[in-house]
């Protein structure tokens, strides 16, 4: 690699930012060669310095339009690759999506190179028309934690991550109540904009007999404590790009069930017996099964496929090649 790219990593808790900054972390543990830059150290950057950056509208500015702008404004003067995050799709609406294609578009256009993180990603850049050229697939890693004892069942269903709606609280509620489980826990908080309709999702769940907890932003250690209690954890995207919800599940242990889509057929593939997936129409039963069977909601595995250092590795890999 003539020259190894800056990583831009983004301050805050959004799931990419926090994402960008791990990768960054295990890649410079890796290959020292490797250094970060923070969008404001951007402009002192000289000219065609080779920067990766990490792409989802929401983290680049307050619109779609913006974030392109600035990441299409970036990438004229530096020599950006880019990995590109939440896919526009079907479920971004009628007055969205067209607004999201063209700024992923431009965004793919403007880069030196594209990386998505599976073949369904992919895909649905090719079928919402916003991609047609090279994209790299480099899936997100998963690393077994340390501490990955069972802890004592909390009896409840769990689903893990920002509440925002389509990320399957609604199906998970509808399912625990059908199985006859009376609780459901949202490990963590709501995402920004959404807090209303996360308590909307409580009062439905509540209607259907089943009482929610949300349990806010937690740290690592005790997301990964409370992830381990929840008796079923569940996977019920309606539409997904990447999950790292079931990158944590799977590395505190878990084995969750899944509703299946073509992303979780992939990553079911990828890392054979860390999930249960089950079509829609099965979730209920299949929550009821694993109640009834904790030991099916742990995959008992000590080695995983693709990992941090395998990640950081695919990455340089591919830079040495987009950049030789």
């Amino acid at each position: 690699m003539t020259t190894a790219p800056l990583l831009l990593v983004h301050p805050g808790d959004h799931g990419v930012a926090v994402y960008a900054r791990d990768l960054a972390s295990a890649a410079s543990a890796q290959h020292p060669r490797l250094r970060t830059v923070a969008p404001a150290d951007l402009a002192g950057l000289p000219d065609g310095t080779a920067v990766h950056a990490h792409f989802t509208d929401r983290l680049w500015g307050g619109s779609p339009e913006e974030a392109s702008r600035v990441f299409a404004e970036l990438a004229a003067r530096l020599r950006v690759s880019v990995t590109l995050h939440d896919m526009p799709q079907e479920s971004d609406g009628e007055r969205n999506l067209p607004r999201r294609r063209t700024a992923y578009a431009t965004v793919a256009e403007a880069a030196t190179g594209v990386v998505v993180n599976s073949d369904h990603e992919r895909a649905l850049l090719r079928e919402a028309e916003v991609w047609s050229g090279p994209a790299a697939r480099i899936p997100l890693p998963v690393d077994l934690h340390v501490d990955t004892d069972r802890a004592l069942s909390d009896g409840s269903v769990g689903v893990l991550g920002f509440f925002y709606p389509g990320k399957g609280h609604d199906e998970a509620a509808a399912a625990a109540s059908a199985a006859g489980m009376t609780r459901l826990t949202v490990l963590g908080r709501a995402s920004d904009g959404h807090a209303a309709d996360l308590e909307a999702f409580v009062r439905r769940a509540d209607a259907v007999g089943v009482a929610v907890e949300v349990t806010g932003w937690l740290d690592d250690d005790e997301i990964a404590r409370r992830g381990r209690a929840v008796e079923v954890p569940v996977i019920a995207h309606r539409h997904v790009s990447a999950s790292g919800s079931l990158a944590s599940w799977i590395g505190w242990g878990r084995r969750p069930v899944a509703m299946r889509n073509r992303y979780i057929d992939e990553m079911a593939e990828l890392r054979p017996g860390t999930l249960t997936p089950v079509d829609e129409a099965d979730l209920a039963a299949a929550v009821r099964r694993a109640a009834e069977d904790p030991e099916t909601t742990w995959h008992g595995l000590t080695r995983l496929p693709l990992s941090w250092i395998d990640a950081a590795d695919s990455y340089v890999r591919w830079w040495e090649q987009v950049r030789s």
